[in-house]
């Protein structure tokens, strides 16, 4: 199957049309389980491979590899090294996106039709596809691993694979897909030690091909190499020490530090400075860590490097420059004289398990592995991730069905919705054709009201023009007729004030009501009285003129006798009927005294004048303080003074607070006036402001002016209307019964 997939790229959905165009339009999509992604990578390595193979036995190598680079190859992540060869180990891995994967068959689909632009059968290229998968897809058991390992040895001898780059690089070409493509001969022969016998995760192929390398390496490539480096470098390591334990992370230990005694305390430099030193060696250390006892600096330091394998390559090159230059650990141990030169060695396991502050500081921070427990581990790690990868693919590609049919219910509803958009649409656009037209009409009617009101606007504006010319040569006169309003607003006030007492005597007079059927009877018996005292005038005025009258006869004298007699009998009846009148007036004037003390009396028990203040509380304090006439004088002024404040309205000590979520008035109780009363006279004068500014604020706060109200001197509250006509009657039936006493 995987032939197949190698021979006709279009199962993956990419399609090779004319020209080197690739169409992705027919499903460009990798969907299904991580079977299908497998095969996929399958796909790519055999292509891959074949495209490699076929580069390497071709000429003109520079021309492709600029037209390769014309066609912007690497844009989809796949890079162009060494001749022409074409690496993709950037975008093959499962681990990245599929999306990337994606982009590698189109780059790859693209390099065979470029080939074929150059005259190349794609054909010819595709079967070396086919016949390398069926290679690598041959799998084989343990027991053939010797052979396919001797087969791969002669590959390599007959220079099927390139592995030697230059003098000191050197390739794997089993292992493309891997991210580090350079090694050291070293660090190649490791590698495929390491997985020839080691690695459980490679197969029995990968293992086969990394053994030939192996033996290739050590038997071909070993002898050039020793015969190029320098004598004093060491061979690589052998097999039994392969299982070697280092401490890991990487670190190094450098020793026989420069340190002096400073009172009483070792003292040397900071690791910075051999830091820097290192670094400029090209052994790139991460961090150096001078190590410190109770006697001061100990004279050893602690080498970081990353924990990564060029932080291993660092670490390991660290070492050979120490042991090229005798300084490294057998020439530490061996002598006994070692100078002032430093020492130098890659941390292993004996350092690890000594005893001391070296031992002390690895145990502490630092574990010991092998290469190839670390190499196992992360490749345990690599496959733990790829596992979770396609589980997350899987995962992935079922939200993707879900979203496809969420997709396919909305785009139904969505078209129902655009359906009835139009049809909204064209409604609104005749709603809105004929809301223009009504528009329209309204615009032109306001245009013409407008017009309308620009010209009464002009003609107003033309006679305000007039009124103010006539204004600017009445302004003399107006000077005049502003003091005269001044003085009529002066007249007007004290008219107001009139008024207002007027008010105030009329809320006297009608407290007074009860009053008023006492002064009528007095009013009719001062009528009766007038009249009898006219009629009594008006009989002595007769009287006279009856004394006056003479008869020419005695007759007539004697008729004028007996009215004159008859008057001045009536005058005396009337007299005596006048003087008991004013027995009487005088009784009633005397009742009616008694009756009006005693009703203000009833007043001041009954009426309150609300905000008037107390002038007791400023009396006794006075008193206390000056003498008799001193404290009265002296208590009538203070008085006045906060009648005065009171009425000020500009004066306002109080201060709003929130009770139960509603906003309340209350004495400002900080206020400086306040605070200077109660300071001066003390709390009764205090509390008799305080009590006067209450009743004020509540009956009249704009006016501040003294209000009368019924009020319940008991209570000291304000009394109701029943309470009022409960208490005169009272004080009428009492008067009562006095009079009837």
């Amino acid at each position: 199957m995987h032939n197949t997939m190698a021979l006709n790229l279009e199962v993956f959905g990419v399609d090779l049309v004319g020209e080197g165009f690739v169409d992705i339009s027919n499903d460009f999509c990798i969907t299904g389980d991580s079977a299908f992604v497998l095969e996929t990578c399958m796909l790519i390595i055999s292509v891959r491979n074949s495209i490699e193979n076929w580069l390497r036995d071709c000429s003109g190598l520079v021309v492709v590899n600029s037209c390769l680079r014309a066609l912007n190859f690497e844009g989809f992540c796949v890079d162009l090294v060494g001749e022409g060869y074409v690496d993709i180990s950037k975008s093959w891995c499962i681990c990245g996106f599929v999306m990337e994967t994606c982009m590698l068959i189109i780059s790859v689909s693209k390099c065979v039709v470029f080939f074929e632009c150059f005259g190349f059968d794609r054909c010819s290229i595709l079967e070396t596809s086919m016949d390398h998968s069926s290679e690598e897809e041959s799998e084989i058991s343990e027991s053939e691993i010797n052979e396919y390992g001797n087969i791969y040895y002669e590959a390599l001898k007959n220079g099927k694979h390139k592995v030697k780059l230059s003098d000191s690089n050197f390739s794997c070409p089993f292992c493309p897909g891997k991210k580090k493509q350079t090694y050291m001969y070293k660090e190649l022969f490791q590698h495929a030690s390491g997985v020839a016998k080691g690695s459980k995760s490679r197969s029995n192929k990968q293992k086969a091909n990394h053994l030939g390398l192996a033996k290739y390496l050590e038997s071909v490539l070993a002898p050039t190499v020793s015969s190029s480096a320098p004598t004093d470098v060491k061979a690589p390591p052998k097999e039994q020490k392969k299982n070697e334990l280092f401490v890991y992370p990487w670190v190094g230990i450098v020793v026989n530090l420069p340190v002096e005694l400073k009172d009483g305390r070792y003292v040397g430099e900071s690791g910075s400075r051999l830091r820097d030193e290192l670094t400029s060696k090209g052994f790139n250390p991460v961090r150096v860590h001078c190590l410190w006892s109770r006697h001061g600096h100990s004279g050893k330091a602690i080498v970081e490097f990353n924990k990564d394998w060029p932080g291993f390559n660092n670490a390991m090159s660290f070492e050979k420059y120490f042991e090229t230059s005798h300084q490294g650990k057998r020439d530490w141990y061996a002598r006994k004289f070692r100078g002032s030169n430093l020492y130098g060695w890659i941390a292993r396991g004996d350092d690890y398990n000594s005893e001391g502050i070296v031992g002390n500081h690895l145990s502490k921070s630092r574990d010991l592995k092998t290469i190839a427990d670390i190499v196992s581990e992360e490749e345990r790690k690599t496959d733990t991730l790829v596992k979770k990868l396609a589980t997350t693919i899987e995962d992935k590609n079922r939200d993707l069905k879900e979203i496809e049919y969420k997709y396919n219910e909305t785009h139904m509803s969505l078209r129902n919705l655009m359906h009835e958009n139009d049809e909204l649409h064209d409604k609104y656009n005749k709603e809105i054709s004929m809301m223009q037209q009504s528009a329209r009409v309204h615009f032109k009617k306001i245009l013409d009201e407008h017009e309308k009101l620009k010209s009464g606007l002009d003609s107003q504006r033309t006679e305000l023009e007039k009124r103010t010319k006539e204004l600017k040569k009445r302004e003399a006169q107006n000077e005049s007729q502003k003091r005269k309003l001044e003085e009529e607003r002066e007249k007007n006030a004290a008219r107001n004030k009139l008024l207002h007492m007027a008010t105030l005597e009329q809320e006297k007079a009608d407290k007074n009501v009860l009053m008023l059927a006492e002064d009528q009877k007095l009013e009719k018996q001062l009528d009766a009285k007038q009249a009898l005292e006219l009629e009594i005038e008006g009989l002595r005025g007769s009287l006279n003129v009856m004394k006056h009258m003479g008869g020419d006869s005695s007759e007539e004298d004697s008729e004028v006798k007996k009215k004159v007699e008859e008057i001045h009998n009536s005058l005396k009846e009337k007299e005596a009927e006048l003087e008991d009148l004013e027995d009487l007036n005088q009784t009633l004037i005397v009742k009616e005294r008694m009756s009006n003390d005693e009703l203000q009396e009833a007043k001041k028990e009954l009426i309150n004048r609300m905000g008037e203040l107390d002038s007791k509380p400023f009396q006794d304090s006075c008193k206390q303080k000056y003498s008799v006439d001193e404290a009265e004088e002296r208590a009538v002024v203070l008085c006045s003074t906060w009648e005065d404040y009171l009425r000020d309205p500009e004066w306002h000590p109080f201060k709003v607070i929130e009770v139960n979520d509603k906003h309340q008035e209350i004495i400002n109780k900080e206020d400086e006036k306040l605070k200077e009363l109660k300071g001066e006279l003390g709390e009764e004068a205090y509390n008799a402001v305080i009590t006067a500014l209450t009743e004020m604020n509540e009956y009249n706060p704009s006016g501040r002016y003294i209000v009368p109200e019924l009020w319940n001197f008991k209570d000291g509250r304000k009394a109701t209307l029943k309470e009022g006509v409960s208490f005169i009657l009272r004080q009428w039936k009492l008067h009562k019964r006095k009079r009837t006493n």
